[in-house]
């Protein structure tokens, strides 16, 4: 490590130090909508109770990144039987998500901050035998001390995009030791091991998607099947949804009107990506089309009879997007229409749903332009187009239902990544 590279994680380290009030301040004011947040608070600074040694150490960020490990976990269980977890979160919906991952033996905590003495203590704390970030996570301090400590660390479901490569080299003082101190990136696509070597990570392997071997709910799935029979009208689903698109959705879907009675008379559904925005969507949704019923409102054996007549539904509730997307007959992939890299397109395609897509899909860059040149999906300019796409495959019984078919087997063309991810996680254990 150079003399500058050493005074960028100096000053890194004192700055997070210097933030550390503003930090727990932050996580008290999140602790309102979500009291996990304020749970096991001295794991934040390295502390709480000591682990065993030579676990595998799973860091998952949030949701998303704990149910992209889900089938890794699953895998390295297979292949070693009686292995012991330390799964590490960083979100209230990450660590809530964990606990059903979680067997005897195992332990859970929040990854702490990343300045010298809190990662100092979680290491000697806990000491595992191998540490695993998911996805695009990189800290720097954490890689440092874990290579001090000749702890073997994996990037693994790698993916870097080329705008995230260039925000990297910006600051590549302090990133660029950071990729090196990595053992082993195990990336989703060529493309991202190629940006992963070009951001100095010594060994990258391509191992494809994790969440392709993610199976759906079939519970769920056939839950929400049958009550779309129930309805008896199309549903067209925002999968994911991301601030300012309900907004910019629900004004085209009032401006659509003649075109929703020409498709008989579709039910809107959104889901929103974060749970905290709930109740804001359920506003702007009331407001502009009225005859809102919220998915937390139904009783257990699901929706009342008056539900079917509403304008609009909204899915607020977690980890049932296998329901949502069974319920569906088109989905729109939120995080596509504005700037943001997109959701996982890779669940709808499991579940058997059509799904049309926005301009952004850098998140999953690889993945979008195979469902495309599958059948899965379509791309469209915007929202507008997006959804009038979807209207019209409404429309097309035959066009949705082959869609759908070419979703499954896209999905099922692509598994088996965890397999490959585990056994190279292994291989460094010994």
């Amino acid at each position: 490590m150079s003399g500058r590279e050493r005074w960028a994680l100096f000053a890194y380290g004192t700055l997070l130090r210097l933030l550390t009030p503003a930090y727990l301040l932050r996580l008290l004011l999140r602790s309102r909508a979500e009291p996990l947040y304020l749970a096991h608070l001295g794991e934040r600074l390295g502390l709480g109770r000591s682990t065993a040694p030579g676990a595998v150490w799973v860091h998952a960020v949030s949701l998303g990144e704990t149910r992209a490990a889900a089938p890794l976990i699953e895998q390295l269980r297979r292949e070693r039987p009686g292995l012991r977890l330390l799964l590490t979160h960083s979100t209230a919906t990450g660590r809530e998500a964990g606990q059903a991952l979680l067997r005897d033996g195992d332990a859970q905590r929040w990854l702490p901050l990343d300045t010298p003495g809190a990662v100092r203590r979680f290491l000697a704390r806990h000491r595992p035998a191998v540490g695993v970030l998911m996805e695009t996570e990189i800290w720097p301090r954490l890689q440092y001390e874990a290579a001090r400590a000749g702890l073997p660390m994996v990037l693994a479901n790698a993916r870097l995009s080329e705008r995230s490569l260039r925000r990297g080299e910006r600051f590549g003082a302090l990133l660029a030791p950071a990729a090196r101190t990595l053992r082993l990136a195990l990336a989703q696509t060529t493309a991202d091991a190629e940006r992963l070597r070009r951001a100095g990570v010594p060994e990258v392997q391509v191992c494809g998607n994790l969440k392709f071997d993610l199976q759906p709910d079939e519970a769920l799935l056939a839950q929400g099947r049958a009550w779309r029979a129930g309805l008896g009208r199309p549903v067209v689903l925002m999968a994911v949804s991301r601030e300012g698109e309900e907004a910019a959705l629900l004004r085209l879907w009032q401006d659509l009107a003649p075109a929703r009675v020409q498709a008989g008379d579709p039910l809107l559904l959104i889901v929103p990506r974060h749970p905290q925005r709930f109740d804001e969507v359920a506003a702007l949704a009331q407001a502009a089309l009225g005859g809102l019923v919220r998915r937390s409102a139904f009783a257990a054996t699901g929706p009342e009879a008056g539900a079917g007549r509403a304008a609009v539904w909204l899915g607020d509730s977690m980890r049932e997007m296998a329901l949502y997307y069974g319920l569906a007959d088109v989905a729109l992939l939120g995080g596509s229409f504005e700037p943001l890299g997109g959701q996982n397109l890779i669940e709808a395609a499991a579940c058997g749903c059509p799904l049309v897509m926005g301009p952004h899909t850098f998140n999953f860059a690889e993945a979008a332009e195979l469902s495309l040149a599958a059948g899965a999906a379509l791309r469209a300019d915007g929202l507008d187009a997006a959804l009038r796409e979807a209207l019209a495959l409404l429309a097309q019984p035959g066009r949705r239902d082959a869609m759908a078919g070419a979703a499954t087997d896209f999905a099922a063309a692509h598994r088996g990544a965890a397999r490959r991810m585990a056994q190279q996680v292994l291989r460094l254990m010994g």
